[in-house]
């Protein structure tokens, strides 16, 4: 298997078969994770750099571990405490990592097409672990990977998406990869958090949250991104909790039982109720689980290495 593309920079670039070999090495790599040495030697003469512009624990740490489950070599570069707050530039930054020869960059900056200038300026392949608020593939992927492993092929299933969604990056590659692979989609949350003319990229938009829970089969919330965000959107916390909010109330009025995904980290009692968040119809901890699988695909795929998986 291979890819289409030398760097995954955003699901938009993929192709919907790009997706299905993501998928199908992401279902090999799993099973070697449950193997009680969860290691195999895949990338043993390859170098990947992580160079993390914005803070992550999740993203990072499931890179970092992915990596070293293929036995690659693996740099770590904080912005913070580098040459960076001395003014060194990005292009300056990234060629002193790979003068030291890396093969493979990962990167998360808070610039939205930074990886984009980054692979138009040097060699390696770059892996957008995500860019300002514009996508974060990898993310993207492990929820649709989840939610396939819940409900089978996606095509024509209903897939709600609720929460601060002019603000989320996962939101939009979200959006992206379901609708190559079929599947219907619908954004809810207040009309201050949803951005103008989104239907045109083909998902239903309601502002309504039981409505979005009443429509689904699987329910992906996200975090209220207050960082992002450079004016109040919404009165309070209090507020957003109440009326977009989901809980376990609401789930158990539904006259089905509908799937409950978070990306992380969760800001509780907020867009997610703790025992929403801990019940039986939540795959979260599945989401992070099958990061660690989807990110080996990615870097295995995008190395060109042609070992077979067992």
């Amino acid at each position: 298997m291979s890819l289409s593309v030398k760097h995954l920079l955003g699901i938009k670039e993929l192709q919907k078969q790009d997706i299905d070999s993501i998928f199908q090495t992401a279902d090999n790599f799993k099973q070697v994770l449950q193997r009680p040495i969860k290691k195999v030697p895949a990338l043993r003469d390859t170098t990947v750099a992580n160079i993390f512009f914005e803070n992550s624990t999740r993203t990072r740490i499931s890179f970092e571990l992915a990596e070293k489950r293929l036995s690659a070599d693996v740099v770590n570069f904080s912005a913070s405490g580098s040459s960076v707050s001395k003014g060194e530039t990005l292009i300056d930054t990234v060629n002193n990592i790979l003068a030291m020869k890396v093969d493979m960059v990962v990167m998360r900056h808070s610039a939205s097409g930074a990886p984009w200038f980054l692979a138009n300026h040097i060699d390696a392949s770059i892996i957008n672990a995500g860019d300002g608020v514009n996508e974060h593939p990898t993310q993207a992927l492990l929820d649709a990977f989840s939610m396939r492993e819940k409900l089978g092929d996606l095509k024509g299933k209903r897939i709600a998406i609720i929460g601060d969604i002019m603000h989320s990056r996962v939101a939009l590659s979200n959006i992206y990869c379901l609708n190559k692979l079929g599947a219907e989609v619908m954004v809810a949350g207040p009309p201050t958090l949803i951005p103008k003319h989104i239907e045109e990229l083909g998902v239903k938009v309601t502002y309504d949250v039981k409505k979005a829970l009443q429509w689904c089969e699987v329910a992906n919330v996200l975090r209220i991104q207050l960082e992002r965000q450079h004016k109040p959107l919404f009165s309070t916390l209090r507020e957003y909790a109440l009326y977009y909010g989901v809980n376990k109330q609401m789930l158990d009025s539904l006259e089905k039982e509908i799937v409950v995904m978070h990306p992380g980290p969760i800001n509780r009692g907020v867009e997610l109720s703790s025992d929403a968040a801990d019940s039986s119809q939540s795959i979260i901890l599945d989401q992070v689980e099958n990061g660690v699988a989807i990110r080996m695909a990615v870097i295995y795929l995008l190395s060109g290495k042609r070992d077979i998986v067992e």
